[in-house]
């Protein structure tokens, strides 16, 4: 009797204690919460409905945004894609790491092969993510996590592979930057074997993210969703592109897509509903995603994080969308190219619909998910990062640190090379090419078009000053004058695309939004059925 006279109040203070106690108060004090990493590639600042988009549909993404916390001045450490992974792999920035073009890329004098007639040669960079660093991998791998990939990688060949450097789980990660094969089976990627013809490749890694997450439930993981949408190919099914297109025609079809950067041209409008569709196939991911970790019983005590790895792509590789009002997009050196999407979801914390204007760099992720998920922190390794978890929390973050961007290179889509620092609401652009500089106020000139530099010369001299002294402590590599510049060539490539290019890429604008555009006879693969 006076066994089961305990047994019952034992169960009575249960009853009790589970009515008066919420959910997420248990789960506050849970020490290691699972991790959802969603980095996707190329995605622009402006191309979420939820950071003001009108023509791109994001639901699912938007959600999550509002379900967190919102870094309004959230940046990418890179304008492209490899150096801001390995920063985020890091914590690291760029010009301290090594890796500070996307890998692939020539430097010296092989770059002449690309016939672009530029001033520099640019600088030689580390080809793969150093084995001497301990990713964020490998933090969450020692303190007991299960760690999973799966998506672009672009961070080195065959050992350096995801699983070389902390994952347990390697789903589609090598060495290209790109969708072999395009975006609907059957694609070439020897970690990822085709099952059904015209499959989706974004849903595809979404889906293996979810069955990776219903099957360690049970544990405690680290989950890196890395998509590689909305990189080019840029494609979509046919019904996805006709609701963008008829989207497009009731908004008003523009007479100009375009406009001339500083030498190549860059879009305007978002109007491009094959890139639409990419987008909202990758809302679509996400939201398969999101959903495991409901079903699972794991949203309550999951961090999610949602970025991008640079600005979206508005000029040379495929002209997919407009990042205005920022200036420029990815590979350039204005805001276009390094602001992207930035949300931290915290469930416990409940900070539903936060917005914060505090600067943020994607270096902060490793010491912040270490600091929130009560793993120890290791500063010597993330060096560049600070945890955010303070701003999470409500309080207030008193910290005047610095922001630095290294890109001693020219971007595919136009860009200079130049290094950026950024403080105290102040960004001073140092370019390479000739030694000029360029100062701009934030957030108040956010679209690069008001160089202060002349009215704001001591503020100038002394950012300039701290930037070139970091790039020396830090042993950065820059890049050379290339004797063989010709000045005659170079004008006549800036003239033939005007004449040439600009005309060409309004044409083929209107094609794209044509009633009667037809890709390929199967809509790349989209369309392919099951023998």
């Amino acid at each position: 009797m006076h066994i089961l006279n305990k047994l019952f109040f034992g169960i009575s203070i249960f009853f009790f204690f589970g009515c008066k106690f919420k959910a997420s108060e248990i789960i506050k004090q849970h020490q290691k919460p699972n991790i959802l990493f969603i980095l996707v590639d190329d995605l622009g600042y402006h191309d979420l409905g939820v950071t003001g988009s009108t023509f791109y549909e994001t639901p699912n993404v938007d959600k999550l945004a509002n379900e967190g916390m919102m870094f309004t001045q959230g940046y990418a450490a890179s304008r492209v894609c490899s150096p801001s992974r390995a920063s985020i792999m890091t914590g690291k920035f760029t010009a301290r790491h090594g890796i500070t073009d996307w890998i692939g890329a020539k430097t010296g004098e092989d770059w002449r092969k690309r016939n672009r007639y530029d001033k520099l040669l640019p600088a030689d960079y580390v080809h793969a993510l150093p084995q001497e660093d301990i990713t964020i991998a490998e933090a969450f791998k020692n303190n007991g996590y299960k760690t999973f990939f799966a998506g672009k990688w672009h961070l080195g060949g065959e050992g350096a592979y995801p699983e070389n450097h902390g994952f347990d789980i390697n789903i589609a990660g090598i060495d290209a930057g790109s969708p072999r094969g395009g975006f609907f089976s059957p694609w070439n990627n020897p970690k990822l074997p085709n099952k059904q013809k015209g499959e989706n490749l974004t849903l595809r890694l979404a889906n293996e993210t979810a069955n990776f997450i219903s099957k360690h439930k049970d544990t405690t993981f680290f989950a890196f969703l890395s998509f590689y949408a909305v990189h080019a190919p840029i494609q979509t099914t046919e019904p996805k592109w006709a609701k963008y297109r008829d989207k497009a025609d009731s908004i008003g079809i523009a007479n100009t897509g375009y406009s001339m950067e500083r030498v190549l041209p860059i879009r305007k409008v978002q109007d491009n509903p094959v890139y639409a569709g990419l987008v909202e196939t990758m809302d679509d991911a996400v939201g398969i995603v999101l959903k495991a970790l409901k079903d699972n019983g794991l949203e309550e005590n999951t961090i999610v994080v949602f970025t991008s790895d640079n600005g979206g792509v508005a000029s040379g590789d495929h002209y997919a969308t407009s990042n205005l009002p920022l200036r420029g997009g990815k590979g350039y050196q204005w805001e276009g190219g390094i602001r992207e999407p930035y949300f931290i979801k915290i469930p416990w914390l409940k900070k539903t619909g936060t917005t914060t204007d505090f600067p943020v760099i994607n270096t902060d992720f490793y010491p912040t998910l270490l600091d929130v998920a009560n793993v120890p922190l290791l500063p010597k390794q993330h060096i560049d990062g600070i945890s955010l978890k303070p701003l999470l929390e409500g309080k207030i973050l008193a910290v005047n640190r610095p922001l630095y961007w290294h890109y001693p290179h020219y971007g595919n889509q136009g860009g200079e090379p130049a290094s950026i620092i950024q403080q105290n609401g102040w960004k001073l652009i140092h370019y390479w090419e000739d030694g000029r500089e360029e100062l701009y106020k934030l957030p108040s000139n956010e679209n690069d078009n008001l160089n202060v530099i002349a009215q704001h010369s001591e503020i100038a001299k002394e950012l300039s000053h701290n930037l070139l002294s970091w790039l020396k402590k830090v042993g950065a590599k820059y890049p050379v004058k290339d004797v063989e510049y010709s000045k005659v060539k170079a004008q006549n490539r800036y003239l033939n695309t005007i004449n040439k290019k600009l005309p060409a890429l309004e044409k083929q604008r209107l094609e794209v939004l044509s009633k009667d555009f037809q890709p390929n006879e199967n809509w790349w693969k989209s369309k392919i059925t099951l023998d």
